[in-house]
């Protein structure tokens, strides 16, 4: 087993933000932006980047001044161009399984945030690279971005959880077609099959629009908006029933404060103050 691989699999240290070498973070007026910085290797997603993933997304999660969060990729060729091939390269049959469920873990840690998450892709989302972008609750591409699970390339299949997320984005022929051919699809046409959310000319634009659709999350109830989070999820969950995580969610929001400012606000014509609570 890779001495990696070990690190991950069993030790699991915790790092905060400011440790991360892999990922540039900045937190302003409530978002965080988190940056790959591998750009010289198109900031492929290594053993240490995928830890310091797991560590943020544990610590965004209890961090109150954090409402959002907003992902890239360092320059304007990649977003994230896949896993470290040299990794992968050292896998064997003992631990590639831990290597799957590893990056699971840590991609469904993204997908179950109750704060919204939004991929900014840039140029090349290949691999683990889309993988990660799809476990995010919304993406947002530049318009020279690519999307493709070209791992058949390697004789492996995605393990980050790409069969399933891919299928559920964009139904089962596409997604089988793509995952077997190992082809890219430009931008236009991940926003028509339902990968992406929006399409705009460039980086700085696609972060733009993120920032916009943010701002109007952020000014909502946030513990309906985790419930959200928690009931679309339920969708893809088998043998959970979705009706019920729904009406239970609803029941929870009831009990809450923001319901009561919420609904006070709108009969008294003023503008809510949730507190998330």
């Amino acid at each position: 087993m890779p001495t990696g691989l070990v690190y991950l699999a069993l030790n699991h240290h915790q790092i905060t933000m400011a440790d991360s070498t892999n990922i540039l973070s900045e937190e302003k007026d409530g978002i965080l932006y988190l940056t790959i910085n591998r750009e010289s290797k198109l900031n492929a997603l290594n053993f240490d980047t995928l830890e310091e993933i797991r560590n943020i997304f544990n610590e965004v999660s209890d961090n109150k001044n954090i409402k959002a969060v907003i992902i890239t990729g360092s320059g304007e060729k990649a977003f994230i161009a896949g896993a470290d091939i040299s990794e992968i390269a050292e896998l064997n049959e003992l631990n590639a399984r831990k290597f799957a469920e590893n990056g699971q873990e840590i991609f469904s840690l993204i997908e179950n945030c109750h704060k919204p998450v939004i991929a900014v892709v840039n140029g090349f989302a290949l691999g683990g690279g889309c993988e990660l972008a799809m476990a995010c609750h919304m993406r947002i591409a530049s318009s020279n971005a690519k999307f493709g699970q070209p791992e058949v390339n390697l004789g492996i299949i995605p393990g980050y959880g790409g069969t399933q997320r891919l299928t559920y984005l964009i139904g089962r022929g596409k997604a089988n077609e793509l995952m077997m051919t190992g082809d890219m699809i430009g931008a236009e046409e991940a926003k028509s099959l339902g990968l992406v959310n929006h399409v705009c000319s460039n980086k700085a634009e696609a972060l733009d629009k993120a920032e916009e659709i943010i701002q109007k999350i952020v000014s909502k109830a946030p513990l309906a908006i985790g419930m959200i989070v928690d009931c679309v999820n339920a969708v893809y969950i088998q043998g959970e029933n979705g009706y019920q995580t729904e009406a239970n969610s609803f029941a929870r929001c009831v009990k809450s404060g923001d319901y009561k400012e919420g609904t006070s606000a709108f009969l008294e014509k003023r503008k809510p103050e949730f507190k998330g609570e």
